[in-house]
């Protein structure tokens, strides 16, 4: 099994709506994958359907298993996080550490107190006491317990600020990720998780808008800052995207030879944003 999730043609109407329309998934084994698309574009719908929380058609397994018919065996090998910012909160720490210790097969109970010990989290302190900083230190313990082949993370951060958020993301790399694990993660910060990437895919109004390995990008798109003298000859090339910047202009091209764009200025690898956004706006304006 080279691929721990495989979906061909899924689809999900609600009511006249259709939230995924014939999406095609190849996760590979040992990626950290992101998820990325705005509001309402079928991300959530997508997660929850690779762990048999929402029942679509077509083809679809997750770890070897299809999620609609082994759900609960395959959650033996599969773990969702939908925000770590959010735990019971009438429950004491060692008290949620005994609640996943009894119901996931996969907690090894001694990583999870060995990690609390470099914080300053009380053992006896009930969770609505505690800091945002330690109620995320304190998720960020129980995930990594878990020894489970697909980590599925939806909006983890959502409402952290940006020292919780780094500190999530860079534990989350350093001590957890071993390169046989895999992880998708959705989120509206793309920039905070850029760097951790390996495969990168867009979704829009239920469709992959993209699907491409992080490594492949520089291949297949480039920015380019262009001068006012070459505006002409940067149209000519068909962007799929352009912005003003600093008086310059930044135009983004899909498949164009890397030696035509030299010829209208610094040729640079778009960022996740810049792209995500003149994905989006392209295929905007194939619909006009």
């Amino acid at each position: 099994m080279n691929a721990i999730v495989e979906a061909r043609a899924l689809r999900k109407t609600f009511g006249d709506f259709q939230v995924l329309n014939n999406i095609d998934l190849n996760i590979p084994l040992g990626s950290i994958t992101g998820l990325i698309g705005p509001n309402g574009a079928g991300k959530t719908t997508t997660l929850k359907a690779l762990i048999g929380l929402c029942d679509v058609d077509g083809e679809l397994t997750v770890a070897g298993r299809d999620p609609r018919e082994s759900r609960h065996k395959l959650m033996e090998d599969v773990c969702f996080i939908a925000d770590v910012g959010i735990l019971p909160k009438w429950l004491r720490v060692n008290q949620i550490i005994d609640y996943v210790e009894a119901v996931h097969p996969r907690f090894d109970r001694s990583k999870a107190e060995k990690f609390l010990a470099t914080t300053d989290i009380p053992a006896k302190k009930r969770i609505k006491e505690l800091s945002k900083g330690m109620v995320t230190q304190l998720h960020l313990a129980l995930v990594m317990a878990i020894d489970v082949k697909l980590l599925v993370l939806d909006e983890p951060t959502l409402g952290l600020d940006i020292i919780y958020r780094k500190e999530f993301y860079d534990r989350l790399l350093n001590d957890y990720f071993d390169g046989e694990r895999t992880i998708i993660i959705s989120t509206h910060q793309v920039e905070e998780i850029e760097t951790l990437l390996s495969q990168l895919i867009f979704i829009n109004r239920g469709e992959i808008v993209l699907d491409s390995q992080m490594s492949e990008l520089a291949d297949h798109y480039a920015e380019v800052v262009v001068d006012t003298a070459n505006l002409a000859q940067a149209d000519a090339l068909q962007p799929i995207h352009k912005r003003k910047l600093l008086g310059k202009y930044a135009y983004t091209y899909e498949g164009v030879a890397k030696d035509k764009l030299q010829e209208l200025g610094e040729v640079l690898v778009p960022s996740v944003s810049d792209l995500f956004v003149a994905k989006l706006k392209e295929e905007r304006n194939e619909q006009l």
